[in-house]
């Protein structure tokens, strides 16, 4: 499945110029498109992959010359992709995560107002 073709069955959650997060209720699953790949996450997989890249220590990172390869891998159980990615795709992943979950409890509070409102 491509990016147009996720872009007209789901709803756009959050996007950045470096990737975008769709949310398809029909199939109950999130796309995200980021570094020229579709992946199809279900809640479960978006709470690992926001672990994972939460739980890097990218101030860490930039400042360890001891390494090398500036190239990270993004493994998350239970799920059949990872990501390999350089220290600014990084950055980019997780601003791209922060804002996906600000909405989705953005949501969540509008609903619990809407709903409050109408008892």
């Amino acid at each position: 499945m491509n990016g147009i073709a996720v872009a007209a069955e789901a709803a756009e959650v959050f996007s950045t110029h470096k990737g975008t997060v769709y949310q398809s209720d029909r199939q109950r699953c999130w796309y995200i498109n980021f570094a020229d790949k579709l992946v199809r996450f279900d809640y479960r997989g978006l709470l690992k992959l926001k672990q994972s890249i939460y739980r890097m220590d990218i101030e860490l990172l930039l400042l360890d010359s001891s390494r090398s390869p500036e190239i990270e891998m993004v493994f998350i159980c239970a799920c059949n992709h990872c990501y390999f990615l350089n220290l600014s795709q990084i950055i980019a992943l997780k601003e791209l995560l922060e804002g996906t979950f600000a909405m989705f409890e953005l949501n969540q509070i509008m609903h619990d107002r809407l709903y409050r409102l109408a008892i």
